[in-house]
């Protein structure tokens, strides 16, 4: 294969292809006697494994760490591992497709529906006024949407969603949507919300992996200062338990 050819085959770009050389991540192949790089099967899994990795996240000092430790493997497990991953992401974008068919096909207005887990649990809330309490939901619903929830979560949630005093907690968080950020409140309000929590939640979080990329910070980003130091105590007593 030609670099163009390769580039194509492996979804990435010449001048791409070319860095990696410069590098030092893609070894030089042989060159035809016209000069052109000649790309085998061996070069062509080891840049799908440089760009999967490199969309992960991982710095290109970091590849190259992994890729020391995948030179000893056989081509036949290297191959086996993108495949899984091909799966994988084949998968995730037949969900999305799925998901975007609901959206196409409902009446203007209308939300995707939740899965039966989460409004079972939703329907045992009280009908409140709050706005803590409505964020919260919106939350889980970003959570369902994702895929990070699940029915060992929201069945560990019940008690907590038709408890009145929770609910009341939820009142006492939205009394501190103008107090700043040192409120001598906020340390009793967020024990209180974290004593209200049984163990059964931290071990669902725990089976289920309910947690998204950024998603700590874009929660946080919703509240006043007072509002978001209590829920920042509250996650970090509850990540604290929940290696426990």
């Amino acid at each position: 294969m030609r670099i163009g050819e390769i580039a194509a085959l492996v979804g990435v770009t010449t001048r791409a292809i070319r860095h990696y050389h410069h590098v030092g991540l893609l070894p030089e192949p042989e060159r035809r006697p016209n000069g052109y790089r000649a790309y085998g099967v061996r070069d062509a899994v080891l840049l799908a494994r440089v760009r999967r990795l490199t969309e992960l996240g991982l710095s290109l000092d970091e590849v190259r760490d992994v890729l020391v430790d995948d030179a000893g493997r056989e081509l036949a497990e290297v191959l086996e591992e993108l495949d899984a991953d091909l799966a994988r992401q084949q998968a995730e974008l037949a969900e999305r497709r799925r998901r975007l068919a609901v959206l196409l096909a409902a009446g203007p207005g209308d939300a995707e529906p939740l899965s039966p887990a989460l409004a079972a649990l939703l329907a045992k809330a009280p009908e409140t006024a709050s706005r803590a309490a409505a964020m919260d939901r919106e939350h889980l619903e970003l959570l369902d949407s994702s895929g990070a929830g699940g029915e060992a979560l929201y069945a560990a949630l019940g008690p907590l969603a038709a408890d009145p005093a929770v609910l009341r907690l939820y009142e006492r968080l939205d009394e501190l949507a103008e107090a700043p950020a040192d409120d001598p409140r906020i340390p009793g309000l967020a024990a209180e919300f974290v004593a209200a929590v049984p163990d059964e939640v931290f071990a669902a979080v725990r089976g289920d992996g309910a947690v998204v990329a950024g998603f700590k910070e874009a929660l946080l980003a919703e509240y006043a200062p007072a509002q978001a130091e209590v829920v920042l105590r509250v996650m970090e007593a509850f990540m604290e338990r929940g290696r426990g």
